[in-house]
């Protein structure tokens, strides 16, 4: 590498903590690459919106790479990260919420800075990203940021309606749950798509749970329903076991019905019909982050990706995780094994190489089914000719695998 550039690259990691590029206008900010080939010289600027599952995986792999030349900046507006699951553990009192936050402090890698900072603007052109902290442009951009929730696109939930899928909602839900002692509890998918599919079904099964420890399950009607012709539409079998365990239960599923609008004490159908409740749960509807749709990389509210490698239209800007156009659930085992993929790919790009394991769409998802018992659903959506998912019988042993495979994460994300 030439001396100069040399000075460039070190005045960026000493003095460009403020996350304002230095480098002077029309000047190079880092290696040099052909229209889609290798990488030239220099070290590569990867820069990740987004510290989720897909965010956390992608820059430990790259900060592991043999090669050693890749910076890596991880930008997340929050100031922690929680496994979506745990949500489930602080509305029924078994963790607070704070036990289940992991704060991004703690991220220790070789060559990754973590800064929490908002986006405020995306250039997917030119590699350009605002913040409330200052601007970036990268070699490679990687967007994760995932979805957020639309609570006002369903006029009366936010004042009628509860959701857990958020760790506020969940902890506001867990004396909403322990002060309820008799009706009819709605449990309602107010849109597809939605982040982790059986998480629904899994609140319900575990509400009967908790009403029956308290002798009062017999008091309370519990209700599923959703725009799904099934729990879960890409298998028969997969589906067929849910509703069987929700029919032991004596938890209906109302297939495809939509609420349009939540009332007082009723919520309004699509097929124009309404049902009746005591307590809402809504599935929040889902959207991409308004900043990413204003940046032109959406179209149909998601972004449009390469299956194969989760590449974007934009030259060197990926997307993965729960903000792209993907047909696999919206889950963060999902969206670890896509950063596998693009990991791979980058390192590819870096040294001339070909991408060897394209994306799978693999992953699965965990499924509480009440007494100390979960359950898995694994979904491989491209490695065969059609979709295709089964589900690991509920047991104890399960559910401790899915603590180790969370603790697993925990250590190496944050050591």
């Amino acid at each position: 590498m030439q001396l100069s550039r040399m000075k460039k690259y070190l005045m960026r990691v000493l003095i460009g903590s403020s996350g304002v590029n230095l480098s002077a206008p029309g000047e190079p900010t880092g290696p040099t690459w052909t229209s889609d080939g290798p990488c030239q010289d220099g070290p590569v600027h990867v820069l990740i919106l987004g510290a989720g599952f897909a965010g956390l995986e992608l820059a430990s792999r790259l900060s592991e790479s043999e090669s050693g030349e890749f910076q890596v900046t991880l930008i997340d507006r929050n100031d922690t990260f929680t496994f979506g699951f745990s949500k489930l553990d602080v509305m029924f009192g078994r963790r607070g919420a704070d036990e289940v936050r992991l704060p991004y402090s703690e991220i220790s890698k070789p060559g990754v800075e973590f800064r929490q900072e908002t986006v405020t603007a995306i250039d997917p052109e030119q590699r350009r990203v605002e913040t409330d902290g200052g601007s970036y442009e990268a070699d490679i951009l990687v967007v994760a940021m995932g979805a957020d929730y639309d609570v006002d696109a369903t006029p009366g939930f936010a004042e009628h309606g509860s959701e857990y899928y958020s760790v506020a909602g969940a902890d506001r839900m867990r004396e909403v749950v322990k002060g309820f002692d008799s009706g009819r509890i709605v449990i309602s998918i107010l849109r597809r798509p939605f982040k982790c599919p059986p998480a629904p079904f899994e609140a319900a099964l575990l509400l009967h749970d908790h009403f029956t420890e308290r002798g009062i399950r017999d008091r309370v009607e519990i209700e599923t329903m959703g725009p799904m012709k099934a729990p879960v539409p890409i298998t028969k079998s997969v589906s067929g076991e849910f509703l069987k365990a929700l029919g032991e239960r004596d938890i209906p599923y109302g297939a495809e019905q939509v609420v349009t609008e939540v009332g007082d004490g009723s919520a309004a159908l699509d097929d124009g019909g309404t049902i009746e409740y005591d307590l809402f749960i809504g599935i929040p509807v889902h959207r991409v982050p308004e900043v990413v749709e204003a940046s032109g990389l959406t179209e149909d509210g998601w972004v449009p990706i390469d299956p194969a490698n989760l590449r974007t239209r934009f030259e060197r800007v990926y997307a993965l995780g729960d903000v792209a156009a993907t047909p696999n659930p919206k889950a963060g085992a999902f969206a670890e094994s896509a950063a596998r993929v693009v990991a791979e790919d980058i390192i590819a790009r870096r040294t001339g190489g070909e991408l060897e394991h394209p994306n799978q769409g693999e992953g699965h998802c965990f499924l509480e089914f009440g007494g100390g018992r979960a359950g898995r659903v694994e979904v491989n959506f491209f490695g065969g000719p059609k979709p295709e998912a089964s589900l690991v019988a509920p047991t104890i042993e399960q559910a401790a695998y899915k603590e180790d495979w969370a603790a697993a994460r925990r250590e190496r994300w944050f050591g």
